[in-house]
C-alpha cells in the first residue's frame, strides 16, 4: 500500500474514549520493547508516527492512528518485561483485553514478536487467547537484520514449531532495512479489503 497520509488520532483507556468511526481497524500487540511502535513507523514511512524507546513499556494507552483516511491503526500497550508496578500491568492487561474483546470493526491483530527470543508465557497466553475468540491473527519476528539469513530460517523454523504454526505462517520483517514490509502490507489488505 502506498502511503499518502498519516495522522495520530487519540490515546485512550477505556472503550468510551475510543474513536468512533468505523474504518477497519488492525491493532498491534507484543511484549514491551519487541520493536512494536518501529514497525508501525517502518511501515507507514514514518520517524516518529509511534513513540519508540529503549525503555520498556513506553506505551501505556491504546493509541489510535488513521492511515490514508480509510485504515485505522492501532498501538496497544506492551506487555511482559517492563519496569512498572504490577497494579500498572494488571491494568494494561485489562485495557488490552477490553479494546480487543469488544471493538466490532478490528479486522486483524498483528502478534509481534523479537526472532532472537522463544516465545514467551504471555506470548503464548495471548495468541491462545486471540485464537479462542475467533480473532484474525498474523505473527511477526521483528529484528530479522540482526541474524543472517540462516540464523533467520532457523529460528523461524524453531518459533513456529513452538507455536505450532507452519514456516510460512510467520512473517519475517526489519524496521531497519524495511525487510517484510511488503509481505506484511499484503496480510493487512486483504484482511481488511477482502475480495468479493
Amino acid at each position: 500500500m502506498k502511503v499518502t497520509s498519516t495522522e495520530f488520532i487519540k490515546s485512550a483507556v477505556d472503550p468510551s474514549q475510543y474513536p468512533n468511526n468505523l474504518l477497519p481497524e488492525v491493532a498491534f500487540v507484543g511484549r514491551s520493547n519487541v520493536g512494536k511502535s518501529s514497525l508501525i513507523n517502518a511501515l507507514v514511512n514514518r520517524k516518529r508516527l509511534a513513540k519508540t524507546s529503549n525503555t520498556p513499556g513506553r506505551t501505556q494507552l491504546v493509541n489510535f492512528f488513521v492511515i490514508n483516511k480509510n485504515l485505522s491503526f492501532v498501538d496497544l500497550p506492551g506487555y511482559g518485561y517492563a519496569k512498572v508496578p504490577v497494579s500498572v500491568k494488571r491494568g494494561w492487561k485489562a485495557m488490552v483485553e477490553g479494546y480487543l474483546e469488544g471493538r466490532e470493526n478490528l479486522r486483524l491483530v498483528v502478534m509481534i514478536l523479537d526472532i532472537r527470543r522463544d516465545p514467551s508465557e504471555n506470548d503464548d497466553q495471548l495468541i491462545q487467547w486471540l485464537r479462542s475468540n475467533n480473532i484474525k491473527i498474523v505473527l511477526v519476528l521483528t529484528k530479522t537484520d540482526k541474524f543472517s539469513r540462516g540464523q533467520v530460517n532457523i529460528s523461524r523454523r524453531k518459533i513456529g514449531e513452538h507455536l505450532g504454526v507452519s514456516y510460512d505462517e510467520l512473517v519475517p520483517f526489519s524496521a531497519r532495512t524495511r525487510y517484510g514490509k511488503n509481505d506484511l502490507w499484503k496480510v493487512i489488505e486483504d484482511a481488511c479489503y477482502p475480495a468479493p
